[in-house]
């Protein structure tokens, strides 16, 4: 859509035969504040700038959304620590709405809480994921774009005249060339960066995948706000979600898959994982009645780094790292990548602009 806005032939080709079926449609729905994040990378810049974009875009467009606010939970008060360490992280990162609550603040809030002391992130919401894809297609048509569907990408040469010559699959193969490639796929970025002929693979990231498990819970809400625990190794945590009518549902966990091949990633939810969900959940939510939760979802994560590894920033691959004019690859963008979506959209054209001048 950006790139359409700025009066380029735009086509987006999904191997899929609808948009949004991936890492798009399997998260939490949850827009971020941008508080975790290291202050001047890329997912702090990215998140805090997209997520103020992404707030007006769904009020202009009329898609669903809310700001429930969200409550990050320190279990036991050698916790508390972390979570001043997050609130001054979040000061630095120009966030707003943040605060901390103590205990007795908190469980007025939410009563079925347990804790020692909660931070309050009010800019921290939800929104109706498919709708917003929806809408981002509907304008780029309407700016003369296209997605075209069942449109797996095969091969993709670089000329020599700097062109790229990419190889369509699916019931009717066909070739296009282009002066502007933006490699946005996802889970198979790495895939396409590294069989791509005439471009030098040792300039790629590494590449792992750990899948996110969701569980639903068939109780009445018992929160108003989202409630997650603090960070954990890969992720935040099995935090409370909602859904725009206020439905329940924990997750993701991390599972290390231990493999960077997205064709075997079994999206299945394996119903023993719900122990550890049990127990992850009731150290802040106590009154969670045995039975009340079933396996609901799954999505996988693009990582950069393995088990026990730093987390890694988002990776915008442009002609400054690689060489290559009119090339932008997108890697490792999992969360916060939907709320920082318009953003790193912005950030790409202007770096595609910036090299042609």
């Amino acid at each position: 859509m950006e790139l359409a806005q700025r009066g380029q032939e735009t086509y987006v080709l999904e191997a899929a035969r609808e948009i949004g079926t991936g890492t798009s449609s399997r998260n939490s729905e949850v827009i971020h504040a941008g508080l975790y994040y290291p202050t001047g990378s890329l997912r702090h810049r990215m998140c805090v700038s997209g997520r103020r974009k992404l707030y007006a875009y769904l009020n202009s467009h009329g898609v669903a959304h809310r700001r429930t606010g969200k409550m990050i939970v320190a279990t036991d008060p050698d916790q508390v620590g972390k979570l001043e360490s997050l609130l001054q992280q979040g000061h630095s990162n120009d966030v707003e709405g943040l605060s901390m609550l103590d205990a007795s603040t908190a469980i007025a809030l939410e009563p079925q809480l347990k804790c020692a002391a909660a931070l309050m992130s009010a800019e921290t919401g939800l929104l109706d994921s498919h709708g917003y894809m929806t809408a981002l297609r509907n304008e780029l048509e309407d700016l003369g774009g296209a997605v075209v569907l069942d449109a797996p990408v095969v091969g993709i040469t670089i000329l020599q005249d700097g062109h790229f010559k990419l190889r369509i699959g699916g019931r009717e193969p066909y070739e296009i060339t282009t002066r502007r490639l933006v490699n946005s796929a996802g889970l198979y970025a790495h895939r396409l960066a590294r069989e791509m002929e005439g471009y030098d693979a040792a300039t790629l990231p590494g590449f792992t995948l750990a899948k996110g498990n969701y569980f639903s819970c068939q109780t009445r809400p018992a929160f108003s706000h989202l409630i997650y625990p603090v960070p954990v190794n890969g992720g935040l945590g099995v935090h409370v979600t909602l859904d725009l009518a206020g439905q329940m549902r924990f997750g993701p966990d991390v599972e290390w898959l231990g493999h960077d091949n997205p064709d075997l990633i079994d999206y299945r939810v394996d119903a023993t994982r719900s122990d550890d969900f049990y127990e992850a959940v009731r150290r802040y939510w106590p009154g969670l009645p045995y039975g009340a939760i079933v396996p609901d979802y799954a999505g996988c994560r693009p990582k950069l780094t393995g088990p026990n590894e730093p987390a890694a920033d988002f990776r915008i691959d442009g002609p400054a790292l690689h060489g290559h004019e009119g090339l932008v690859h997108l890697f490792g963008i999992e969360s916060p990548g939907l709320t920082s979506s318009l953003a790193i959209a912005e950030y790409v054209a202007d770096s595609l602009e910036t090299h042609d001048a």
